[in-house]
């Protein structure tokens, strides 16, 4: 079920930057919140390594980036200090922000049904109400360039 065209959840998180992160904090901004499974794995690695890559891009148009997932505050820093990320990273290790924006649940890998983290991403326009969301992202290395592209449309804008 697509969260586009719904008022985005609130949410009130850790980041890596050792502050609290809430929804109504970037009122009036547009945030790209992109959910992954876990800090340090190559598919992650290379989705942050893609964020990471177009961020000044991101940021020149006045887009927030916010990276979330179930690993520890220490666990973020390290894989930002390893791959050079410039955005920040929330944890949400009880996952009630990755369930509230379906980014958390039942899933198949390797052809077998486990609970787990579900790679998404969702554009929040700065009404607070959700522009895209990709419910589950198949290519992690490809998807950057794909949300870039949203972005730069003025998909995230309107």
């Amino acid at each position: 079920m697509s969260l586009e065209g719904k008022k985005a959840p609130d949410f009130d998180l850790e980041g890596s930057d050792g502050k609290r992160h809430s929804l109504k904090e970037y009122a009036g901004k547009t945030i790209i919140l992109y959910f992954y499974p876990k800090d340090n794995t190559p598919g992650c690695t290379k989705e942050a390594c893609g964020f990471r890559d177009d961020y000044r891009k991101l940021i020149d148009r006045g887009v927030v980036l916010l990276g979330v997932s179930k690993d520890s505050i220490a666990s973020h820093g390290k894989f930002i200090a390893a791959q050079g990320l410039p955005f920040v990273l929330l944890s949400d290790p009880d996952t009630v922000m990755m369930q509230a924006y379906q980014a958390f649940g039942e899933k198949v890998m390797y052809g077998k049904k486990t609970t787990g983290t579900i790679r998404s991403t969702v554009v929040v326009g700065p009404d607070g109400v959700v522009k895209k969301h990709w419910a589950k992202v198949a290519k992690a290395e490809q998807h950057p360039a794909e949300v870039l592209r949203f972005v730069e449309q003025g998909g995230a804008l309107s």
